[in-house]
């Protein structure tokens, strides 16, 4: 059985927990978070406030990191350096120097796995959508559309300060509400030849706001394939997630988490629909879970079929692309 800790028990935390609750080759030994009330919420469990400390007791087989993004890399690291696996809340790191320093990590421990929750691989919309994309029954890809429209207001700032400084978040919808939607579009359309885009902010924050509330890029794949991207936190809700993929012969879209198939003849018709998450955060969708048991598959197979540092550079990348871009492109 898998002795499991947990660093950091913010909002996204509970969907780790519950995930490995599920589980029945696994015991969660011990949680950690700076705050001390939050002891009360688990008190099941045993507590830290010092995630060495609890590394250096535990000595668990694996870690949850669901910490502040600045944090990630170098929690992640001092893990790695005591022999024990990662599961990796995303992104990586603050920025794409983190993320290649994680990965010359990963690649000099192979022994050790390290999974980044990039676990919307997983729903069943996009794994169909990809199942019909590489049989290449409807021609060839042509465009991504990828569009995100939700709402955080300076309240959700307020409350976690970290998430808008730069150098504690290392930015705003792109790194913290939409880099899934980047990563998809990346795994369908191939390497990337170059991108032009824009970031702004469309509300107006308080001075210490120092990320982007809106981004919108185009981005041309190598293939010859062309996406557009839009993402904003500026809208009145969390609306749907938009993902749209043009072939050849057909439309594919994933909308309010089903994915449906428009041919040219008029026909359509609904090729699959994702799982739900309960509860005020089912924009999450109900992925996580099924990466987590993935991940703990392959610690006791010893696979490598999970998503790992490498996997998560392409997307980083494409966001620092467009950071850098400010309407010039970027190759």
């Amino acid at each position: 059985m898998k002795k499991v800790c947990v660093i950091g028990l913010g909002d996204i935390s509970s969907i780790h927990i519950n995930a490995l609750k599920k589980l029945g080759n696994i015991r969660i030994s011990a949680m950690c978070d700076i705050d001390g009330t939050l002891k009360r919420k688990y008190p099941d469990y045993k507590f830290y406030s010092d995630y060495r400390e609890m590394l250096e007791k535990e000595n668990p087989d694996c870690v949850h990191i669901c910490l502040p993004h600045y944090l990630h890399y170098k929690v992640a690291k001092e893990a790695i350096e005591k022999e024990i696996n990662v599961f990796l809340e995303k992104p990586v790191g603050i920025d794409v120097f983190q993320t290649n320093k994680l990965l010359e990590i990963e690649e000099k421990n192979p022994h050790i796995k390290i999974c980044v929750c990039l676990q919307n691989r997983l729903n069943r919309t996009f794994e169909k959508m990809m199942e019909f994309i590489k049989s290449g029954s409807y021609g060839k890809v042509k465009g991504i559309k990828g569009i995100v429209t939700w709402n955080r207001t300076d309240e959700y700032y307020n409350l976690k300060p970290w998430r808008k400084k730069m150098e504690y978040s290392g930015g705003g919808v792109m790194i913290n509400q939409t880099i899934h939607t980047l990563d998809l579009m990346q795994l369908i359309g191939g390497k990337i030849k170059n991108i032009k885009g824009v970031t702004v902010n469309l509300e107006d924050h308080d001075s210490e706001f120092e990320i982007e509330d809106t981004a919108l890029a185009k981005i041309k794949f190598e293939n010859g394939i062309e996406g557009i991207y839009f993402a904003t936190v500026t809208y009145s809700e969390n609306s749907s997630v938009e993902l749209q993929v043009i072939t050849e012969k057909a439309k594919f879209t994933i909308k309010d988490s089903i994915l449906t198939i428009s041919e040219k003849n008029g026909y359509k018709k609904i090729l699959a629909e994702d799982d739900k998450l309960e509860g005020t955060k089912f924009y999450y969708g109900a992925s996580h879970e099924k990466l987590i048991q993935k991940f703990y598959k392959c610690l006791e197979t010893g696979s490598d079929d999970y998503i790992h540092v490498k996997d998560a550079v392409p997307s980083m990348k494409m966001i620092e692309m467009i950071k850098k871009s400010s309407g010039k492109i970027i190759k």
